[in-house]
């Protein structure tokens, strides 16, 4: 789809009274917030920030089983920075986006050399961690450690852009106006601050989604400024315009697949048999090793990362 004027301009600074929108939105979390695994305070920093990375672009369905798996086997930090990394990227199994498992096990080793094993509650520490970005490290300082900081996903811009500023979808990227916007209205007490970032985020999940908004379910509704104005139309997110089926994607997954059971270093005809065309094979097989997935070995001979250097 091609962009309209409501992607292309910033957001502007909003009108609306944050103390209108916290009360409503944190009461409405109260009542009707998923019962989540990485919510529970069990779960804690470590937890939490396992959640944040299997839940990029994957559904929490998809993440359900695979998270409580993954702190079943490596309940702490230490536990997985212990293993070879092709071990999350076997435990990652069908998430998708499988350099996300690697990013997790950078961050667990970085965790267990740098600061003793714990999950650092110090925002600048969890940037400076392998494989963290500003919303993660926002995201892990504020559900776990209950600290007030600016969580922006997909959700929460969707749902302060409507709210605040009557735009019905917020820019393709993350802007400059967006992050003002979220640090004017958030709240000043820190525990009350934290507790609006998850709130605001389950709405956006629940309600105040991308199509099919279920405005009589808002508890803002009436304050909405998208709303209010009549919830003029613009241009939505643009869709995925490639299906699963034949990409590199696909070629790539099925490859790791065959990985994934291998108990040992699988060799190259092997790897022949999972697709029948061989330039996208061989294209999606150097992608792999490439992005450090998959370590190649002497005699055409594939496997998983093992961290070390390859025996030859």
């Amino acid at each position: 789809m091609t962009a309209t004027h409501a992607h292309a301009s910033p957001i502007p600074d909003s009108p609306q009274d944050p103390a209108a929108l916290h009360g409503p939105v944190i009461a409405w979390f109260e009542q009707h917030a998923r019962d989540l695994p990485w919510r529970r305070p069990e779960a804690g920093a470590w937890g939490v920030m396992v959640s944040e990375f299997m839940l990029q672009q994957t559904p929490v369905a998809r993440v359900l089983p695979v998270y409580e798996q993954w702190l079943a086997r490596w309940p702490r930090p230490a536990d997985l920075a212990a293993e070879e990394p092709g071990e999350a990227v076997r435990a990652w199994g069908r998430l998708g986006y499988p350099r996300r498992a690697l990013r997790l096990h950078g961050a667990a080793q970085a965790i267990a050399e740098r600061h003793g094993g714990e999950v650092p509650s110090d925002h600048a520490q969890l940037i400076a961690l392998p494989g963290i970005g500003e919303y993660t490290a926002a995201a892990v300082a504020s559900f776990a450690y209950g600290q007030r900081h600016a969580v922006l996903d997909t959700n929460v811009r969707r749902v302060l852009a409507r709210a605040s500023t009557g735009v019905q979808y917020p820019p393709n990227a993350t802007t400059a106006a967006e992050r003002r916007l979220a640090r004017a209205l958030l709240p000043v007490e820190e525990a009350t601050a934290a507790r609006w970032a998850a709130a605001s985020m389950e709405l956006g999940a629940l309600v105040c989604t991308a199509r099919n908004e279920d405005c009589g379910r808002c508890p803002i509704a009436d304050r909405c400024a998208w709303r209010l104005a009549g919830k003029p139309a613009h241009e939505g997110p643009a869709r995925r315009g490639q299906s699963y089926a034949g990409t590199d994607r696909q070629v790539r997954g099925r490859l790791l697949a065959v990985l994934r059971e291998a108990t040992s270093p699988v060799p190259q005809a092997v790897l022949d048999t999972v697709w029948h065309e061989p330039v996208q094979r061989a294209r999606a097989l150097d992608g792999l090793v490439a992005d450090g997935l998959v370590e190649p070995l002497d005699g055409g001979r594939y496997r998983l990362p093992s961290g070390r250097p390859a025996t030859r």
